[in-house]
């Protein structure tokens, strides 16, 4: 009898240690199940955060450029502010310059005057200024000319400038003063 309770036992015990090793492993998979699911949950997470953060960055730089865009329209803003004060004493440098007596005694100081002139537009051409090209006969365009008088004239036709009577200037590509022109009817 004891060798029956005994055989009795140990066939127990096989079904038992297999009815442990199947809950163990059925624990097992359900905690490796669970860490999948918070390893997915946690990707999509890390994911997120780093689309917020190229989101982010892309538009930082984005702010960054309007900021540097803003502060070159600023000083574009600001040197064509200053430059305009200084076109008035070309105009009469120049005005000097045409009006000139012609007077051998006062040739040294003509050439003083224009040589003051030159290192004035010199300066300026170095910041990006330059004079309009306008010639007698082109046609008017009011983005670079402003009309002093429209008047008849047998030699030009309607709407081209009979003469410039103030140069005009622009800072890069952006006029800053129109020049001043006659033009024909």
């Amino acid at each position: 009898m004891t060798d029956t309770k005994k055989q009795k036992k140990d066939e127990e015990r096989p079904e038992s240690a297999s009815e442990q090793d199947g809950s163990q492993v059925a624990a097992v998979e359900s905690d490796l199940d669970a860490l999948m699911s918070a390893c997915e949950t946690l990707k999509a997470q890390s994911a997120e955060y780093l689309d917020s953060l190229q989101r982010e960055r892309a538009s930082f730089a984005n702010y960054k450029k309007r900021v540097d865009q803003d502060n070159a329209l600023v000083y574009d803003n600001a040197l064509a502010d200053l430059i305009k004060a200084f076109l008035p004493v070309v105009d009469d440098l120049e005005r000097a310059l045409k009006n000139s007596p012609s007077d051998p005694e006062t040739d040294p100081w003509i050439s003083g005057i224009a040589l003051i002139l030159q290192k004035l537009m010199k300066t300026l051409e170095a910041k990006g200024v330059s004079t309009l090209n306008v010639q007698p006969g082109d046609a008017f365009d009011p983005a670079v000319h402003e009309a002093v008088t429209h008047e008849e004239n047998p030699v030009f036709s309607d709407s081209q400038v009979i003469e410039v009577v103030q140069n005009g200037y622009k800072l890069k590509d952006r006029v800053i003063r129109p020049a001043l022109v006659r033009v024909a009817k």
